[in-house]
């Protein structure tokens, strides 16, 4: 598998002059690894923090996520070079497709192809996917074929651990990026949780984003406040014992928070 960097910082609802000071403060505070998409209205907000915090392109890893919208062939590949004019960068790390055209309204073959032609032009070094179930990644995997694909970014956090998913991607090796990993907060309360967190002296969120950590998963929490974005940094350094890991992968109870009605049939 092609390395993604471990815990990224999300950028969804981060725009206007809160939103870019919150992605400043990430990249101060070291976060190198950004993740956004043509519809969160951030990367023009992560190209200006480039811009102005003057560090180095290299030492970041960038993705982005072609939208719904521009799926048609008519649109794909523009639609990336304006991602990176906005990016203000020459490639983006790693592009996916935010969603499957639902319904097939766009042919699958049409995007996924224009997907690996964006990485042929050179727009992207890696290509992936988000929101795909098992069996769309075994569809991609048959037209692109074994090793074209890098990542699978999809909803998983301790209450929705995805694992028929998780190891579709490994068996292609794919690597599997959770998004809301945190369960949209609601990990925070958590009594299993909190006893772990207090037994390693740290924060719920820090000790959940190490259990995804060290189960393979890349994670990419999202915060405006400080406190927390140090929280979980402080992750990479936690490290949870096997019994404790096994009382997380307890807490799995499929509970799902983004389901829109565009979703393909999940796991």
């Amino acid at each position: 598998m092609t390395e993604i960097p471990p815990l990224g910082l999300g950028t969804w609802l981060r725009t206007g002059d809160d939103g870019y000071r919150a992605i400043v403060d990430g990249i101060e505070l070291g976060y190198r690894h950004l993740d956004t998409a043509q519809t969160y209205g951030t990367e023009a907000q992560i190209g200006r923090a480039l811009r102005e915090t003057g560090i180095p392109r290299r030492e970041f890893f960038i993705t982005t996520k072609v939208g719904d919208a521009n799926l048609a062939r008519r649109d794909f590949l523009p639609s990336v070079e304006r991602s990176l004019e906005r990016l203000n960068v020459d490639v983006v790390d790693l592009t996916l497709i935010h969603w499957p055209s639902h319904r097939d309204l766009v042919p699958f073959e049409s995007y996924m192809e224009d997907l690996a032609e964006a990485r042929a032009r050179g727009f992207t070094r890696l290509i992936g996917v988000s929101n795909f179930p098992s069996a769309f990644v075994e569809r991609a995997v048959a037209l692109l074929g074994e090793g074209a694909l890098t990542n699978n970014q999809v909803e998983l956090h301790p209450y929705l651990q995805n694992r028929a998913v998780h190891a579709c991607n490994t068996r292609h090796g794919l690597t599997t990026t959770a998004y809301m990993p945190l369960a949209g907060g609601r990990v925070l309360s958590d009594p299993v949780l909190a006893a772990i967190a207090a037994a390693h002296g740290e924060a719920v969120s820090t000790v959940t984003l190490a259990w995804l950590r060290q189960r393979g998963i890349v994670a990419i929490p999202a915060s405006s406040r400080s406190e927390h974005l140090k929280a979980n940094l402080r992750s990479l350094d936690v490290n949870l014992t096997e019994a404790e890991l096994r009382q997380i992968d307890a807490l799995d109870r499929g509970f799902r928070i983004v389901n829109p009605t565009k979703s393909p049939k999940w796991d």
